[in-house]
């Protein structure tokens, strides 16, 4: 089809030849004056009632002002009671308007068609996110549905600076992506870079927000995340007020953040509902708990290994008598339990909620405790494995990464011991050091050194000092907060 006639038949013949699928339906009927209408929508994703009642029933009474030339396009519009009316010409377009649960009405005798919004779609109710459970603070999530994202987002940020920027991506999927950032907050730089990246994106589906990331990540095969990501509103608002920007993709209730440093997996917004001296206290236990889960499964294996003196006498004798008769090496020990745990946690994520409940239950007892008394695993091990799988989801942002760290250092600690573990911490640091996605190092604001954003980093100091936006992300507005009285200039 190239374009349309003013032959309804002709155009209706067209349509169905490319939208051929059952549920594209064709509603046709008459205007006042007999003039034959049709409207083209897709089963499910359409208000039929809104339809009928707006469009069907207003049109069906009306008449030409020129019963020889019959209806105007303007006529039709103003018989019409929708807000969202939009003209169109293009197939290409019109096609993807109905596709995407908007109707098309056409008119016998006019050869341009009309875009009605009478768009509804299936969505789930707006509540807690089970990723970002708060005690204090706000409660409302994101959904799937992009439109009432956008809502739930401006809610919270009601002011023209506030922009979106609406782009599509998926050769097959078209799906809807909204980039977002407070204009004359933001690195212009930084929203244009995001922007031309989702552009480039060439794939033919696009199911979730996790798929641009990996397309407009910087660094492809990094284990460290180059992007926030967050599931409350009230999250993205504070960001987007820090000179951030923020993706919002259709079918998805995970928003990107973009640029992401790494002391924001540290932080939890609970952190801005607290005292900042208990703030402060929340953060460094998710910093010590993150560097106990890395390096305390390594640090077992190369004492046993290498340097026992590393251990108390105490408790290197209680140790000792452990593992005695142990038919495993303590670092394939090690992997083995590591390894079970995490067989347990996929288990226990992929089987239904109850059965999961009971056979974790029945891994960590069951399993551990036939396990020592058989005599293949000992019980310092397991409490070892345990103990650092529960620090490591004191932050659920980082137990990926923390989870293939863990494996790298038990790796190394079991083949080239404490030189092993010095060297991949030494490699770590230059490497999260070195990494830049847009043009934001990961270890920032400490590498660089970056004395003003330090107040809101492993440190958490009172809102009152908090009068400046972060330096790093270079906002040509440097004012966050004014004093009470000062009425001067940002």
């Amino acid at each position: 089809m190239d374009k349309l006639t003013k032959k309804l038949k002709e155009n209706i013949q067209g349509i169905k030849s490319v939208l051929s699928a059952q549920d594209i339906l064709v509603y046709e009927f008459q205007a006042g004056d007999g003039t034959d209408c049709a409207i083209v929508y897709t089963d499910g994703m359409t208000n039929k009632q809104l339809l009928g009642d707006l469009a069907a029933r207003p049109l069906a009474s009306l008449v030409p002002s020129d019963e020889k030339t019959g209806f105007t396009l303007d006529e039709i519009k103003g018989a019409l009671l929708f807000p969202e009316l939009k003209e169109e010409t293009d197939p290409e377009k019109f096609f993807a308007e109905v596709l995407d649960g908007n109707s098309l009405l056409l008119v016998d005798g006019i050869d341009t068609g009309l875009i009605v919004g009478a768009k509804m779609l299936p969505v789930r109710a707006v509540v807690e996110p089970p990723t970002d459970i708060a005690i204090k603070g706000p409660r409302e999530g994101f959904i799937e549905d992009i439109k009432t994202n956008m809502v739930l987002l401006r809610k919270r940020l009601k002011t023209s600076e506030l922009k979106f920027e609406l782009q599509k991506a998926g050769r097959r999927s078209q799906t809807n992506i909204a980039v977002c950032y407070l204009d004359g907050i933001v690195d212009k730089k930084v929203a244009e870079e995001v922007i031309d990246r989702i552009k480039e994106i060439d794939i033919d589906c696009i199911p979730d927000s996790s798929y641009v990331a990996a397309f407009i990540a910087p660094r492809k095969h990094s284990i460290f995340r180059e992007l926030g990501t967050t599931e409350k509103p009230d999250i993205l608002a504070a960001k987007l007020a820090e000179g951030r920007v923020g993706i919002l993709v259709d079918g998805s209730p995970i928003a990107l953040t973009a640029p992401f440093i790494l002391t924001e997996d540290f932080q939890s917004s609970e952190d801005y509902f607290v005292s900042p001296f208990m703030a402060t206290i929340f953060r460094a236990i998710r910093f010590v708990a993150v560097i106990i889960a890395l390096l305390l499964p390594a640090f077992y294996v190369t004492a046993q290994l290498f340097k026992m003196q590393l251990i108390p006498l105490g408790l290197m004798l209680n140790i000792a008598s452990s593992v005695q008769g142990l038919p495993l090496s303590p670092s394939l020990e090690m992997f083995l339990v590591l390894l079970v745990l995490e067989v347990l946690k996929e288990a226990s994520v992929r089987m239904p909620k109850y059965v999961g409940m009971a056979l974790s239950i029945v891994g960590a007892l069951v399993l551990g405790e036939a396990a020592v008394s058989a005599g293949f695993l000992s019980t310092p091990a397991i409490i070892i494995v345990a103990f650092s799988g529960i620090c490591l989801y004191t932050v659920p942002n980082f137990t990926e990464t923390g989870s293939i760290l863990r494996w790298l250092f038990l790796i190394v600690a079991g083949s080239l011991g404490p030189f092993g573990i010095v060297l991949l911490i030494a490699f770590l640091l230059y490497y999260i050091i070195s990494a830049d996605a847009f043009g934001m190092p990961l270890l920032a604001p400490f590498s660089p050194l970056v004395p003003q954003d330090l107040r809101d980093s492993l440190i958490k100091y009172n809102m009152q000092s908090l009068r400046r936006r972060p330096k790093l992300f270079r906002s040509p507005n440097k004012t966050r907060l004014k004093p009470a009285g000062d009425k001067g200039e940002e």
